[in-house]
């Protein structure tokens, strides 16, 4: 049977949509798929202590050892590119994440480069083989205690119209130039002219832009998070989830350009997404 070693990248909507990829691949191959989950600046947070174990078959992930960040972390400077070494001969063929988007663009066939190579090593933070969005509901669950805070923070929203907002900044270069604030505004005030009762939940890791929202639409019709962005700890990281999870359960989304969390929520909640971008 062909094997797949398969490393998520980035952070995680990156990693999600790349398992989800990679789950996809081996399945196509009929391959071992295991997946390494490398705690660093992006994620600092392990896969137990956000999702339920991945009921799939023929599928192990797991956390990175020592061991494993000397032989199977991306090579780098930071580590010297030793793992190249290992790699080099523990693999019959490697692709790493900065060669995957042009591949993707090539059209590569990366069902059949597992299939030639038998033993292979992949590392991505983006989908590379397409996979049928509701694997992502599916393959993700949240454990038990982010659940219960998610059905907490949704319970208003089978009563209530509620329109998911997702403005992303700090080091999204591209979300920030292409999908300024001001584009949102009259995408929301659409909304309330439509008539009903509407009710925004938004997610950002902003607090300015939480501060500007409220502002301009009071707190009886903005919902957002009383805790403030922080991708830098296990706690930030959960309330990310959160925030994921519950941008999900709303009728729609307006998410921001060039976020891969914009587009995971969606999936996750099967609702529609429209990007706001110049």
């Amino acid at each position: 049977m062909n094997c797949l070693t398969f490393i998520p990248v980035g952070g995680l909507g990156n990693r999600m949509r790349a398992i989800a990829s990679a789950v996809t691949l081996a399945q196509a191959t009929r391959s071992e798929l295991r997946i390494v989950w490398f705690r660093d600046w992006a994620m600092q947070a392990p896969f137990q202590a956000l999702f339920q174990p991945l009921s799939q078959a023929s599928v192990e992930l797991r956390e990175a050892t020592r061991a494993d960040h000397l032989m199977l972390d991306r090579p780098r400077p930071k580590n010297l590119f030793l793992p190249r070494l290992y790699q080099k001969c523990r693999f019959r063929a490697s692709l790493y994440e900065r060669s995957i988007t042009p591949l993707c663009k090539e059209g590569f066939d990366f069902a059949a480069w597992v299939k030639q190579h038998e033993r292979v090593y992949l590392a991505s933070y983006t989908h590379f083989q397409n996979y049928a969005h509701t694997e992502i509901a599916r393959l993700f669950v949240p454990q038990v205690e982010l659940l219960r805070q998610i059905d907490e923070r949704s319970a208003s929203f089978a009563t209530t119209r509620t329109i998911g907002v997702h403005i992303r900044r700090t080091d999204n270069v591209l979300a920030t130039a292409q999908s300024p604030l001001e584009l949102f505004y009259p995408k929301l005030d659409a909304e309330i002219n439509a008539g009903g009762r509407t009710l925004f939940y938004l997610a950002t890791d902003s607090e300015e832009v939480k501060q500007a929202l409220k502002q301009r639409y009071g707190a009886e019709r903005l919902m957002t998070s009383a805790h403030q962005a922080d991708r830098t700890s296990l706690a930030g990281v959960q309330e990310g989830l959160v925030e994921l999870y519950t941008l999900a359960r709303t009728q729609k989304i307006f998410g921001s350009y060039g976020s891969s969390f914009s587009e995971i929520a969606a999936q996750v909640g099967q609702v529609p997404l429209e990007v706001v971008k110049w």
